[in-house]
């Protein structure tokens, strides 16, 4: 049987790590025109935008990299009213996206989560090796990893030799 699964890097995107209380969320939402996702884990996209709670008071919101006064505009002009922490940080990840039929058995090389628990739409804080990561399950057989910079080169170099691995049988 023949290995079919892909790991590549994605272009940036605007990120922005979104902190607020929950008596702001519902000013925020209708601020940036969808509903901030309630449940810790869930995703919500809107667009290209999404958003993804990873706390209680936590989100992470992604965008295309030219969109990102979509996010920050509507966020500033409701400040006064919705007090929250917008700090940007496209800058500081890289996202890796894992497609394929092997797609969860690749992962399950480093991720000590049970990905099958992981349904599809939902994202979650975890690590990958010793790597702090943020793993999202965008289809059945297609995850996102989104990896600090400085971790990048550790991270795909895992993926590779488990990649060569597979392709050999082992």
């Amino acid at each position: 049987m023949a290995f079919n699964t892909t790991v590549e890097t994605l272009p940036a995107m605007g990120r922005f790590s979104l902190r607020c209380k929950r008596e702001n969320t519902v000013a925020m939402s209708k601020a940036l025109g969808f509903e901030l996702p309630t449940s810790i884990s869930e995703l919500v996209r809107s667009g290209d935008v999404t958003a993804l709670k990873l706390g209680p008071d936590e989100w992470m919101l992604t965008c295309l990299m030219d969109e990102r006064m979509r996010i920050t505009e509507p966020l500033a002009a409701v400040y006064a009213d919705a007090v929250h922490s917008l700090t940007e940080v496209s800058s500081r990840e890289v996202s890796i996206r894992v497609s394929g039929p092997e797609a969860e058995e690749l992962l399950s090389t480093s991720c000590p989560r049970n990905l099958r628990e992981l349904t599809v739409g939902r994202g979650v804080r975890t690590v990958f090796d010793s790597v702090q990561v943020i793993l999202t399950r965008e289809e059945q057989n297609q995850f996102r990893l989104d990896v600090w910079r400085s971790f990048v080169p550790h991270v795909m170099g895992l993926l590779s030799v488990a990649t060569k691995e597979f392709e050999c049988g082992l």
